[in-house]
Formats: structure tokens, sequence, C-alpha cells
């Protein structure tokens, strides 16, 4: 993957909630990746988007869960989540 956009498509979007908040003064940053990418993908992506030092990457897979709506299941599907720890930079993610 190297083109700029197989890149873009990496990063799906921000996970904009009050811990990633909370993240953020530790230089930590939460995206919401495609189920494909590993770690040095990530940090490439990150890197040529945001223009920043990335220092570390963290990915938690989310499994798809079973819900039920009426009498029929359904699922609500998995996700990865990568965690960016930055060397340097600041990358403005968040809502105001």
């Amino acid at each position: 993957m190297t083109n700029s956009n197989a890149i873009k498509s990496i990063i799906k979007q921000a996970w904009t909630t009050e811990k990633a908040g909370d993240l953020t003064r530790a230089k930590k940053y939460i995206f919401i990746v495609d189920k494909k990418t590993n770690k040095p993908e990530v940090k490439k992506a990150v890197e040529s988007i945001y223009k920043v030092r990335v220092a570390s990457v963290n990915i938690v897979n989310a499994k798809e869960k079973p819900r039920r709506l009426g009498r029929t299941m359904g699922k609500v599907s998995g996700f990865k989540k990568a965690i960016i720890t930055l060397k340097e930079g600041k990358i403005d993610v968040m809502p105001t």
C-alpha cells in the first residue's frame, strides 16, 4: 500500500469519546482503522497524513456482538482500533 488513496483508506475516523479526549494529554490518539491493516501500515499512514512522529502503535480488535431485534438475531459488526502514541507534534481530532 504505497499510493495516497490506499494510505488514506487505512484510517477511517477518529475515535472521539471522553476517555479518548483524556488520553490526548498523554499524546495518545485513538483511530478506527481498516480490519486488515497492521501496526507498520498504521504508523506510516498517521505520519504521512498528520505530519507527526509516531512513537508506538497499539491495536485493539473489537469482536462482533450478537444483538436481538425483535424475534430476529442480528449482529453489530466488529472493528479495529489503533492507539497512537506520538513522539512529537499534535493531532487536532477532538471536536470543540
